[in-house]
């Protein structure tokens, strides 16, 4: 199984919905678990990222890094101000499709946002997207929300990229769930079902990125649907002309 988790945005918690995840599916019999990461930016070569965030919370899986950026941006804008080569779509999908063959479980963890451009790639290839990663592996999409207000209008607009790719949002995830919440964030846990036409799927806590490892495996499992099943992959799609889908 393959599965693509991107966000509305940057910080709204897909690191830790990858981390419960992963187990989820390890709750669940999953004997090897892989979690891949086309871009990672804002860290040092030698410094821990999401996916030593993702180890440290969910216990040993494979991980796979296809390319790391020292500044806090988008991986386009790192790379370039890096001097390094752009990712390669091809790599990545390489890399997807190898952690997929060895493991029972794969997760791809985007970078930011839906449309956040993995590499400016020129020409009439348009820039990588996670949606061409998904659309590669022909891998289901989760997307992970904020609870707070203004999350209904990200999330719709989020849900719209998608679907205008040709590709559709299997479940969504609210990350970093008050234990006291306001009106506004009680009002859109209901609400997002209604205005996206995807269902939630689960709902993580506030907080619980600081649990041990023991307890985040303990209760991550309670987070979810207990009737959520993810889709097996479509058909993969043959890459996007220039002209195709959304543009950021």
């Amino acid at each position: 199984m393959i599965l693509v988790v991107t966000g509305t945005s940057t910080d709204v918690g897909k690191t830790i919905a990858t981390a419960a995840l992963v187990a989820r599916a390890r709750s669940r019999g999953a004997a090897s678990i892989a979690v891949v990461k086309p871009a990672q930016t804002g860290v040092a070569a030698d410094e821990p990222a999401d996916l030593a965030q993702v180890q440290r919370l969910a216990g040993p899986v494979g991980a796979i890094e296809c390319a790391r950026y020292p500044e806090p941006l988008a991986p386009d804008v790192a790379a370039r101000r890096a001097g390094a080569p752009p990712l390669e779509r091809g790599e990545v999908a390489a890399a997807v499709a190898a952690a997929a063959a060895a493991n029972d479980v794969t997760i791809v963890e985007g970078a930011g946002g839906v449309l956040v451009r993995l590499a400016d790639t020129g020409g009439d290839a348009g820039p990588l997207t996670i949606l061409d990663v998904a659309a590669d592996a022909g891998a289901p999409i989760v997307v992970v929300c904020s609870p707070s207000l203004g999350t209904l209008n990200h999330t719709e607009l989020t849900v719209g990229a998608i679907r205008a790719r040709g590709l559709e949002p299997v479940g969504l995830i609210v990350g970093s769930f008050p234990a006291d919440p306001d009106l506004a964030t009680a009002c859109n846990v209901e609400d997002l079902p209604r205005v996206t036409g995807v269902p939630v799927i689960g709902t993580l806590p506030e907080g619980v990125g600081d649990l041990t490892r023991d307890e985040f495996a303990q209760r991550a499992p309670s987070w979810f649907d207990p009737a959520w099943v993810p889709p097996p992959p479509t058909d993969r799609r043959t890459p996007r002309r220039h002209d195709e889908g959304v543009r950021q």
